[in-house]
Order: C-alpha cells, then sequence, then structure tokens
C-alpha cells in the first residue's frame, strides 16, 4: 500500500494512503519501531515516515478516524496520557488569571503520568475543589492532588484535616535507615507535580461518610483546599489491602520501618563488653585504646573453618592509628588521647566516642561495632589553628602470617603482592575504596569514605552513577594507598597528601572494618541443600533430588523482574504444591531496577528522581512512549514477555517497600528465601530482610549471584569485596558469569570464588564450572541453568559415602592429614570416623603423577589396611583402585574424588 504523511505535530496528523481494498475499516499502525542494541538493553528505534510516494495531497478527505487502540491496557495512552492541545491549554488558564497554581483531584486509579503537558481528562473536567473516594475499614486509601503551576511554585506543603491519619509520600518520609525527613517540592511554571496521599483507615471505624481537608501552600501564593468526602464501607480489608497493589495500597510501605531495630539475627550472639575495652562477639574479640581505635582485633576461628577455638589469632602487628605530618618539618602531631566513653550498649550494637587533641588539631572518633562484625568509624578532624600538613595517614599495621591473602584495589584476590602495591584513586573509572586482607581464617576488609559517601550503581552501570571521591582521603590526587612490608608488620599506608587547612576547618576521615570470618563453615547445609534454579515440574524436579527450587523472573508464576506481586495467586499455588513434596521455593527479587509493569510506577516517578535513576532515557519503546523524558536510565528487558526494567537510583525508600514486599511475600505466598541476583543495597537493608525472611522459624534462605565485576564497566570491583557486607547473612555464593575456572590459581579460587574465608560454601556457573577443582572447596555447578550443569553424579557420591557429619580439612590448613607434594595439586579431605573422602585437583600446566603424603594417625585409619578407591562418578572419573605409595595419574585441568578406609 502506498503512503505518505502531511503536516504532523503531538497535537494533530495526516496521513494519506491508498484504499487499495476499497470502501471499508483500515488499521493504521502508529509508532513503528525495530530494537537495536544487545536483546537485554534494546535501543527502541522508531522508523521514518515516508515522505516521497506519489499520492495527491490535495483530495477531499473521504474518511474519518474512529478511534485509537492499543494491544492491550498497559501500552495505552488513555485517559491520562492524551494531552491538551496548546489552545485548550492557553483557554484554561485564561479562566484562573489570578491564580499561581491549578488543583486538579484525583483518585488512585487514574495515576498522573505527564509532566509537562496536561491531559485532556482535565480540561474536560476542570479544576476542583473536592474529591469523593471510597475505601473499606482498615484499608490504606491513596489519591492525588494534581497541581499544574502557572507561576514558579516554591515549597509547595499540604496540610491535613479529618478524623484519619494523612499523609503524602512527596512532602514526608522516611529514610532507608529509618530517619524521618521532610522534602521541599519546588514546581516550576507550567509542569505538573502528582502529589500521591494516603488515608489510613483504622480496621475499627464506623461505616458511614466522612469528610476532611487537604490546604495546599506554597511560598507567596494564597494557600488552596480540596475538600475530601470519604465513604468507609463495612468491608473489612485485611493488611491495608496490601493484597491489590494496583490500588496503590502499598504506598505507606515507603515509610515503613519494619524491622530496623539491630536485633541480633542467627547464628551471632550478642555483644558483650569485659572491662573497660574489650569487645567480644561471635568468634572475634577487639581491643580499643583510649584514642578509640583497634589495639588489637583476635579472631577465634580454626583453620579449617569448621569450628570455633579459644586460641586467638591477632591480626594486628600494633594498633591501627593516624599520622599527621607537618609540612614545616615532617614531624608527626602527637595529639593526647582524651579517653574512650562507651556511649551504648546493646545485644546488637555497642558505640563510642573519644577526643584527642593537640594545640594544633583535634580528632573526635565516633565508633560503633555491630554483632556480625562491622565497625565503622566516623573521624572528626579540626584545625585548632592555620596549619599546613605534609600528610593525614591512618595505618593498618597487620600481623605477617595473618596477611596471606588481598583483594581489592585493582588486585584480584589471590596471595597478596610480594612486592609494595601503590593504588591511587580513580572514582570516575575504578569502584574502589578500599581492601580484604587477610588470611582464611581471619582477615580485615576496610574501606575509605568521607561525610558524602553515596552508594554508587553496580552491575553495568557503576560508570553513569560513579563513587563521590573523598574529600579528606582523595584530596584531588594527591590521596593513594601504599601496601607491603614494613619491620615486623604488612603495612597498609592510607595517605592523603599535603594540604593547608584554616581555623576551624574540618575534614572527616571515616572508614569501614568488617573482621571475617563472620562464622564457621556450615558444611552439612552445603551437602543437604541443592538447588535447581528453574521454573519446572516439580515432580521432575523432586526426581533430581534437588531441595530448593529458584524461581528466576520471566517466568510464569514471577514474571516481572523484582515486582513479585502480580502473579502471586499463582506462586503461591506452586509453593504451596512444593511444600506438600518436601521442597523449599525462593524467588528472584532484588532492587537494583524495577519492571515497568509496577503498579506504581508513576507514583513513584512523581518522587523526582528519589527512587529512579536519572539518566540518558530511551530503550524499549513503552519507556520511550510513556515515559518520554530523558531522566531515567533503561535497565534488563525480557523480549520474550516485553517487560522493562528501570534503574533504581541506589539507597532510598524503595528499600523500605522491599522490606515490607518480602515479609508479605513470607507471610502469604510462603517463600522460603530469595534469589539475589547482585545487590544494589547496603547492609541495613540486608539485615532487615533477613529478619522478615527467617521470622517465625522460616528457614530465610538466601544465595547471591554475582558476575564478575572485574570490568571497565563495572570499576573493576571483586565480587566478593563488593558484597562482602552481606555475607553474613548469605547461605551460599554462586559466582557467576565471567568467572575463569580454567585460567586462575588455587588462591583466587579460595578467595574470589569459594566463599571459604568469610564462613560461606558456594557454587560455579561459567560454562558449567570446573567440577574437579570445585571438589576441593566443596562446590559443585547448578543445575540445569549453564550448560553442562548437572551436579547429580557428585550428589550421588556425597550420598554414597555419607557427607552428612564430616569435618572437612582443606589444603590450606596446616592440619590437612593428605597432601601431594605438589603445590599446583591440592587435596582437600573430608572426614569421617574410619573413611575420608579425599578431592584433590590439577592447577599444573600438564599432565603429572603425584604420591598421596598421608598422616595416617590423623586420619584414624590402619595404613596396613587401608584401600584406596575412586568410585565411579559419571561425567568425572572411572572406576580405580590404588594402594598407598600408587603414583596417582592427574590430568591437566582435572583430578579426582578419592575414598581411603
Amino acid at each position: 500500500m502506498l503512503a505518505t504523511i502531511g503536516p504532523v505535530s503531538r497535537e494533530s496528523g495526516e496521513l494519506f494512503f491508498q484504499p487499495v481494498s476499497g470502501k471499508g475499516l483500515y488499521y493504521v499502525y502508529y509508532l513503528p519501531y525495530r530494537n537495536e542494541g544487545r536483546s537485554n538493553y534494546p535501543k527502541g528505534v522508531y522508523r521514518q515516515p515516508d515522505t516521497t510516494a506519489a499520492i495527491p495531497t490535495n483530495a477531499p478527505v473521504n474518511c474519518t478516524v474512529t478511534g485509537f487502540q492499543s494491544i492491550d491496557d498497559f501500552n495505552s495512552f488513555y485517559p491520562m496520557e492524551v494531552i491538551a492541545t496548546a489552545q485548550e491549554t492557553t483557554a484554561l488558564k485564561a479562566k484562573y488569571p489570578t491564580k499561581t497554581f491549578l488543583v486538579f483531584p484525583e483518585d488512585r486509579d487514574h495515576s498522573i503520568r505527564m509532566r509537562n503537558d496536561l491531559p485532556l481528562r482535565w480540561i474536560k473536567k476542570g479544576p476542583a475543589g473536592t474529591l469523593t473516594i471510597t475505601a473499606g475499614k482498615g484499608e490504606y486509601c491513596a489519591y492525588q492532588i494534581g497541581l499544574y503551576a502557572l507561576k514558579d511554585l516554591d515549597d509547595v506543603r499540604l496540610h491535613f484535616s479529618g478524623p484519619f491519619n494523612s499523609t503524602c509520600i512527596n512532602t514526608t518520609g522516611v529514610t532507608y535507615d529509618g530517619k524521618p525527613f521532610t522534602k521541599v517540592v519546588d514546581i516550576p511554571a507550567g509542569q505538573v507535580q502528582a502529589l500521591w496521599c494516603g488515608i489510613d483507615i483504622p480496621a475499627t471505624a464506623t461505616p458511614g461518610d466522612y469528610t476532611g481537608a487537604v490546604t495546599i501552600t506554597a511560598k507567596n501564593t494564597t494557600p488552596q483546599v480540596v475538600h475530601i468526602h470519604l465513604t468507609v464501607s463495612n468491608h473489612l480489608v485485611a493488611d491495608g489491602g496490601a493484597g491489590t497493589p494496583a490500588k496503590m495500597t502499598r504506598l505507606k510501605w515507603l515509610n515503613s520501618t519494619l524491622a530496623q531495630e539491630n536485633t541480633v539475627i542467627a547464628p551471632y550472639t550478642p555483644l558483650t563488653i569485659q572491662g573497660d575495652t574489650l569487645i567480644s562477639l561471635l568468634g572475634r574479640k577487639i581491643v580499643l585504646n583510649q584514642q578509640g581505635y583497634p589495639e588489637q582485633i583476635q579472631t577465634y576461628f580454626t583453620s579449617e573453618m569448621t569450628d570455633i577455638t579459644s586460641t586467638p589469632n591477632n591480626l594486628l602487628a600494633e594498633n591501627i592509628h593516624f599520622h599527621f605530618f607537618k609540612q614545616s618539618d615532617g614531624k608527626d602531631i602527637r595529639l593526647k588521647a582524651g579517653g574512650l566513653r562507651f556511649t551504648e550498649q546493646s545485644p546488637g550494637t555497642v558505640k563510642w566516642q573519644a577526643s584527642s587533641v593537640s594545640d594544633q588539631l583535634r580528632m573526635d572518633v565516633t565508633g560503633s561495632l555491630e554483632f556480625d562484625g562491622f565497625l565503622a568509624y566516623t573521624v572528626k578532624v579540626t584545625a585548632l589553628q592555620d596549619i599546613d600538613l605534609k600528610d593525614i595517614v591512618m595505618h593498618i599495621p597487620f600481623q605477617k602470617e595473618m596477611a596471606t591473602y588481598m583483594m581489592g584495589l585493582g588486585q584480584k584476590g589471590g596471595y597478596r603482592p610480594d612486592s609494595m602495591y601503590h593504588w591511587k584513586w580513580d572514582v570516575a573509572h575504578k569502584n574502589q575504596d578500599g581492601a580484604w586482607i587477610g588470611a582464611v581464617n581471619g582477615g580485615l576488609q576496610y574501606s575509605l569514605r568521607d561525610e558524602h559517601y553515596v552508594r554508587p550503581l553496580n552491575t553495568n552501570f557503576y560508570l553513569q552513577k560513579p563513587l563521590i571521591a573523598p574529600l579528606s582521603w582523595a584530596n584531588g590526587d594527591k590521596g593513594g594507598i601504599d601496601i607491603g612490608i614494613k619491620g615486623k608488620s604488612m603495612l597498609a599506608h592510607n595517605y592523603s597528601g599535603a594540604r593547608s587547612l584554616k581555623k576551624g576547618d574540618t575534614l572527616y576521615y571515616n572508614f569501614n572494618l568488617l573482621i571475617t570470618p563472620f562464622h564457621p563453615l556450615n558444611t552439612d547445609f552445603q551437602w543437604a541443600t541443592r538447588f535447581y534454579h528453574k521454573y519446572d515440574n516439580l515432580d521432575s524436579i523432586k526426581a533430581t533430588g534437588a531441595t530448593v527450587v529458584n524461581i528466576h523472573h520471566a517466568t510464569p508464576i514471577n514474571p516481572w523482574i523484582n515486582y513479585p506481586f502480580i502473579e502471586w495467586k499463582r506462586m503461591k499455588g506452586f509453593i504451596d504444591t512444593a511444600h506438600r513434596l518436601g521442597l523449599k521455593v525462593k524467588i528472584y527479587n532484588t532492587v537494583r531496577e524495577l519492571s515497568d509493569h509496577a503498579y506504581e510506577t508513576f507514583a513513584l516517578r512523581s518522587l523526582a528522581g528519589e527512587i529512579y535513576s536519572p539518566g540518558p532515557g530511551k530503550g524499549f519503546s513503552w519507556l520511550q512512549e510513556h515515559l518520554r523524558t530523558d531522566d531515567y536510565i533503561p535497565g534488563w528487558f525480557v523480549p520474550e514477555i516485553k517487560d522493562a526494567a528501570i534503574i533504581n537510583s541506589g539507597m532510598n525508600r524503595w528499600h523500605n517497600y522491599y522490606v515490607e514486599g518480602m515479609n508479605w511475600l513470607v507471610q502469604h505466598v510462603g517463600i522460603d528465601g530469595i534469589y539475589l541476583d547482585d545487590v544494589a543495597f547496603d547492609r541495613i537493608t540486608m539485615k532487615r530482610i533477613k529478619r522478615v525472611l527467617t521470622q517465625d522459624g522460616h528457614p530465610g534462605i538466601i544465595d547471591l549471584h554475582s558476575a564478575n565485576q572485574f570490568n571497565p564497566r563495572d570499576g573493576y570491583n571483586n565480587s566478593a569485596n563488593l558484597y562482602m557486607e552481606h555475607f553474613p547473612y548469605l547461605n551460599r555464593l554462586w559466582f557467576g558469569e565471567y568467572f575463569d575456572y580454567e585460567k586462575n590459581s588455587p588462591d583466587f579460587f579460595l578467595t574470589e570464588v569459594s566463599g571459604i574465608p568469610f564462613g560461606l560454601m558456594g557454587e560455579m556457573l561459567q560454562g558449567g564450572g570446573n567440577p574437579w577443582r570445585g571438589m576441593v572447596y566443596g562446590m559443585t555447578n547448578r543445575m540445569p541453568w549453564s550448560d553442562n550443569a548437572d551436579p547429580r553424579p557428585i550428589w550421588k557420591a556425597w550420598d554414597n559415602f555419607g557427607m552428612q557429619g564430616t569435618k572437612l580439612i582443606g589444603y590450606w590448613s596446616p592440619n590437612c592429614p593428605v597432601r601431594t607434594g605438589n603445590p599446583a595439586i591440592p587435596a582437600t579431605v573430608y572426614q569421617k570416623p574410619g573413611a575420608v573422602l579425599v578431592a584433590l585437583a590439577s592447577w599444573a600446566a600438564e599432565d603429572t603423577t603425584v604420591n598421596l603424603e598421608i598422616d595416617w594417625q590423623r586420619l584414624g585409619i590402619d595404613k596396613t589396611h587401608a584401600i584406596i578407591e575412586a568410585p565411579a562418578i559419571a561425567h568425572f572419573q572411572p572406576a580405580q583402585h590404588f594402594t598407598p605409595g600408587d603414583r596417582i595419574p592427574v590430568g591437566k585441568g582435572r583430578g579426582w574424588l578419592l575414598v581411603i578406609r
């Protein structure tokens, strides 16, 4: 069919075409597009109209437009995105020459969507001073006050009156970490602002009609009032109506403080203070000095990481301390400590303060320790007189024997460098502000920050919202870190370079510490808890031997990414059936991005960049057509169901909603945990979700997947380093795409993949992993997600041997009773009375043979009667028999599981 266009604007357009089928009904497809770019990160490109077709455009009009259609309601523009024409808008404004703004109340069913246009619906209705709404007893009844600014409006506020509690999410709220706040709302002339309000109707309310009012004020304007007429029905609504989120009943979740109290979470134990300076927690102790810094940090985990002992591992060669070097003579300014004072002592948190002073500087230290081993320091340095400084330095002097490994600051996980390592700040390109340094059974992660710290975006989006360089530590390009041996210690020398301070100037040299490991390994959980990572027939899953089903997004019962609230009834049916079969079910649910199908999308958009991260816009066609403005970042896209996500801005009130949502899923749907696909929140939110997931005896299983973050797009961070603050609350790791299990070393496997130095165990992903190397760390791959991912033969071998109750003794432990004599072929032992399973794997450059060096006394086995057998394991090894002293052939990149009895 030949077609061409005439004049086209946002308000009207002309299309000329040949009616090749004669008289009748013709359909014109508008906004035709094609997707370019990656399938999961598409760029919707709109086709340009053909203006060259030889069709006369001066012919008389002989057709009538009968309507505009969309494929479904979700894609419809009607009624809130049908714009008023410029003429209609001008005429409306002319009716109210003395007004500074017009008020358009709306119910919860008509989300205000446009900022720069009035909807035609408002032209037809006109401004109003009343709103009539209906809700049930116990329901949270949301509604909107729509404002159209005729002049610039500053400091818009709402004042409520009426019988029930009313709030507005746009003007007041509670931060993700539980702090109340007030937002300043300014509206430029010509723009529309939706103010989402809600009435909390008590369950005990008497049915009937109620009246209230909302008074809208702004600076230098005349207040306007909207009268609310509310009818409360006799229907009692459970959970505030949370089961019907399309009614916006969950908007109050944005201001939730659920699970904020820092109660101790299992398996951790309450903090205790002994004497004036010693604090004890699970498997660790911290001794403070009079300046408030750690004098010593001790861990009590065995080298195998399976138990807690009474023998301490001292992490520090001397106390953590600061130096303040003068520019004039290079000498260190000595600050006199004023003493340590505890300001809070609770089972979950201990806080303290200390001040140190000289004639020239004052250092005020506020420290806190939480039950999981997280230490936070605020270090305020104030100039008491004008001073030129050569440097301000913090030293962390590690015991050399407890600084075997390093990860972070541009270093892949593994043995720490032999020579001095130098690092400089580069936040524009690198998501790096600290490192983990330690041994398997004791270490520290530290990170350097100031009072302006904001968590950056991660996983593909770091460069769009990177770290903010700390003014103190970075000091332009003068700051950095040197790590290396100095005397008896392995010293982390954190310097900031020369600067001049005026009297009264203040700098914040804040830093955080995480003391690792967090708890002993739970090896029995590893052997018994077997994940199946796919939505599938439950009987078939049961038959595999799996015990936990992970339900990804883009599945029939969890279709929309990070919004598992639309098909929740189908999800509940699936979970109920799984429970009857003895299976547990976890779901994909994170906060990095949010599906465009979320009912609250436009309410969240009204919060002006608080929830959704500003960005370049574009992406899939729906985003371009319905969000329009270039103030969002398009996220993950699922082509099969056209689910387009929008990137979350980071640390915001959506985390409150997330915690409430998780609580609701536990209580009403029965989920047994969550699968985290990278993490875009901090440890505060992680603790909250662990609390709600494990309430009332629920299992609350959390596993974390991460693709390798060590690449330019993610700022060259290490996944384990990036997410270590969450490790205390995880049950398993799954690292991950782009982790190379072949071209690496055992120390990389140990530090970056296995989780063992932190009290965790893991699984492999990329290409199905290397099963021989994995078993040295108790890891398999995960069925049936990646190619060749079928751990069932190894599961069978575990069951045949009887892994439950065994003691893991890794090659990293000096107590390992089996060795190969070849450092490139480590051996790990799983021991039980009368038998051991030995996993050995090769990182050698070629095929070789090894002779097992066995401490028979430690094994508890009589060498003269010992049998060494390799059981047949499909796709892993043939059956084979060895005798003590035999040379055992080991193929390149392969290994054995040997049973010694």
